[in-house]
């Protein structure tokens, strides 16, 4: 009869455990899901203003480059073509971290997407980067050109600055959101165990 009582006991000290344990996940869950939506809505507004900028700079350039300094205009037209494929790359990856799918499916389909997300930024610095590389180039040759082959011209001086500048800037952007992706990644792996 003691041990029949001892095993109740045990056995309800078991299910309190059980029900503790399922409260703790849920509350676990539900913390990693708000972390989750506060660190993807970062990179999503980051995007956001990516794209902006990238819509901005096509009449812009236009103005800046092929009206105020007489490019030729076949380099706004690269231009363009540069910025839009920029939109096109950093849209595509926003719509991988859609936050309202992100907030009700499975874990484990969301550390998928954050993953893919998270390759594919890096994967595009081996596109962006010859990209620019080409532009930067064309751009002095062009400010080269505007001076009458004079290496004393502050556009062309002004452009190297800018460059400099603009990678410092983007590398650590890219180095931040790299980051904030592994943040997530890891979050989901310590919650659900998976790797």
């Amino acid at each position: 009869m003691n041990e029949t009582f001892e095993f109740d006991d045990m056995r309800q000290q078991m299910q309190t455990l059980k029900q503790k344990l399922q409260q703790q996940e849920i509350v676990n869950d539900r913390m990693i899901r708000h972390s989750m939506k506060k660190t993807v809505g970062s990179i999503n507004r980051r995007y956001l203003v990516v794209m902006i900028i990238c819509v901005l700079m096509i009449p812009y350039s236009y103005w800046a480059f092929v009206q105020l300094n007489g490019f030729s205009l076949a380099f706004w037209i690269f231009t363009c073509a540069v910025m839009l494929v920029c939109l096109g790359g950093t849209l595509y990856n926003k719509l991988k971290l859609n936050e309202s799918n992100m907030m009700t499916r499975n874990l484990l389909d969301v550390r998928r997407s954050v993953a893919s997300a998270k390759k594919f930024d890096v994967n595009w610095l081996f596109l962006a980067v010859p990209m620019i590389l080409v532009f930067l180039g064309w751009f002095m040759y062009e400010a080269y050109q505007m001076a009458g082959g004079s290496l004393g011209n502050g556009l062309l001086w002004g452009g190297c600055i800018g460059a400099v500048i603009g990678a410092i800037f983007g590398f650590s952007l890219h180095y931040r959101t790299q980051t904030q992706y592994q943040e997530i990644i890891d979050q989901i792996e310590d919650l659900t165990g998976e790797e």
